[in-house]
This record gives C-alpha cells, structure tokens and sequence, in this order.
C-alpha cells in the first residue's frame, strides 16, 4: 500500500469514527501561535503520514508547512500569543505544548482546563455554543496505525 492510499485510509478511518468534524488547529508562524477554526472537509489538506510511535506503525499528524499555515490562517485565524509563551510554559510545566494550546484555548472561552483522556470517538476536547471541537497542536497525533487496527477489531 502506498503511502498516500495509507494516508487517505486513516484519515477516512478517522473521520468516520470522530465525535465530532470540527477542530481547532494552533500552529506557529513568524515566532505567533495562531489558532484557526475549521470543519473536518480540510483535514486531507493539512495531515501528513509519518512515523508513529514506538511499534505503533505509522500516522497522520497535524503537521503544517508554511503554505498549509498560511492556507490556515486566510481561513479564519486569530493570533494567541507569542512561541515564546508557549515555550515559557512548556519548560515550567509537565505539559507537552499541545497540551499548554488546550488549555490557553479553553481558558479564552471562559472554560476550565482539566487534562483528560476522553477518546476522539467519544468527544471532544471542547464544546462552544453547543459544538464540540478537537483542538491539535502542530505535529499533533490524529491516529496511529496501531490505533486504527485495534478500533477495526484486529
């Protein structure tokens, strides 16, 4: 199987199985972390297949280049704050930065962040205005191969 026919396998896999087509995406550009709300129709247009983890084979991720981002943000963008916040945060916290975005995120619309694990297939990381959206961080994980297969029972 190619690549590109493993990529689009996962990523119809994926959205066949989410709660919900609707993210978040957050991404870096010129030292600003940006955020850009968006359905699920773009998802082909912005994961990539890479490797997963250790024996957990390959996976899409949330991956942008710098066309992807700048296709991002002539969507519907807003700037969050600085990379340098971010990584401010990372370095004092037990948080990875995906994580550190969730909850800036949530803290902007008046919510309270708690880590959680709630499987993508069951919600979503947050609800606004009665919609839920899966919010992903640069170099995010949507799906590992090994995912995939366990969640189609092999």
């Amino acid at each position: 199987m190619t690549n590109e026919v493993m990529r689009h396998k996962m990523v119809e896999f994926y959205k066949d199985t989410a709660f919900t087509h609707h993210y978040i995406f957050g991404y870096e550009y010129k030292k600003t972390v940006y955020m850009t709300i968006v359905d699920g129709d773009i998802l082909n247009e912005v994961v990539k297949l890479d490797k997963a983890g250790h024996h957990e084979g390959v996976a899409i991720k949330f991956k942008p280049n710098n066309a992807q981002k700048l296709m991002l943000m002539s969507i519907n963008s807003e700037p969050i704050c600085s990379k340098e916040y971010i990584e401010e945060q990372f370095k004092v916290s037990k948080y990875n930065r995906g994580e550190i975005f969730e909850k800036i995120i949530t803290e902007k619309y008046g919510q309270t962040w708690v880590k959680d694990n709630i499987p993508y297939t069951v919600d979503g990381d947050i609800t606004v205005d009665g919609v839920a959206y899966q919010i992903k961080y640069q170099n995010a994980t949507f799906l590992t191969e090994k995912g995939m297969l366990k969640k189609m029972g092999n």
